[in-house]
């Protein structure tokens, strides 16, 4: 349901997350497609990397993340091997062991289509002010061998971004993702929404105020 709602260009975010579905209202508005909510705080397991990605795509393993949801993404960004299954983590802590799924059945799970991606969000911080991010990537065409509407997104330098932005300012967990690189169109929405803290996946010669210089 959540699926086929973002798909016709309605929003959807899971845990009241109404910054979140703003954000991918405004991304929406930008880019003329639909988008998807994520979770971002799952990383790419070690040998994964080094087996499908290493030596293959210009990425080390810091540059790389697990994007995951239980359902929301649109059916038309995941691959065609997508099907509608279960949630498996509501499924554990919700009915009884080693039964058959019953009412956690209805999501749509599968690996997202590799794709150049912009993962950005706006959010009103615990003081009142609006602050936002935006970094450019993509979805790698690697193959998660996980459940979930789920994808490996690679973004240069996303490891010091993670740190220095998400982490250190307190964003929630939730980004949102648009398919394609619109990063110059939404850096200029949220100069005009008067965002004046608008963070971006900075390069190595270029350190965050509290990334020490001598590590």
């Amino acid at each position: 349901m959540n699926s086929r709602l973002v798909s016709r260009g309605i929003p959807v975010s899971c845990e009241v997350d109404i910054y979140g579905a703003l954000s991918e209202y405004i991304g929406m508005c930008v880019s003329g497609d639909t988008v998807t909510l994520l979770d971002i705080n799952n990383s790419v397991p070690a040998d994964l990397y080094q087996e499908d990605i290493q030596g293959k795509f210009p990425y080390q393993l810091t540059d790389t993340f697990m994007g995951f949801h239980c359902g929301n993404t649109p059916s038309c960004k995941l691959c065609a091997d997508r099907a509608v299954k279960y949630q498996l983590i509501q499924h554990r802590l919700l009915e009884p062991k080693g039964s058959q799924p019953d009412f956690t059945r209805g999501t749509l799970e599968g690996d997202i289509a590799p794709s150049p991606i912009t993962f950005y969000r706006l959010q009103c911080d615990s003081e009142g002010k609006l602050r936002s991010y935006i970094a450019q990537g993509e979805v790698l065409p690697v193959k998660t061998r996980s459940f979930g509407g789920i994808g490996i997104f690679a973004i240069p330098e996303m490891g010091r971004f993670y740190r220095h932005v998400l982490v250190q300012k307190r964003y929630p967990h939730h980004g949102a993702v648009a398919f394609g690189h619109y990063g110059k169109a939404l850096f200029e929405v949220m100069k005009l929404l008067g965002v004046e803290d608008i963070a971006y996946n900075q390069p190595k010669s270029l350190p965050y105020p509290t990334e020490n210089p001598f590590a």
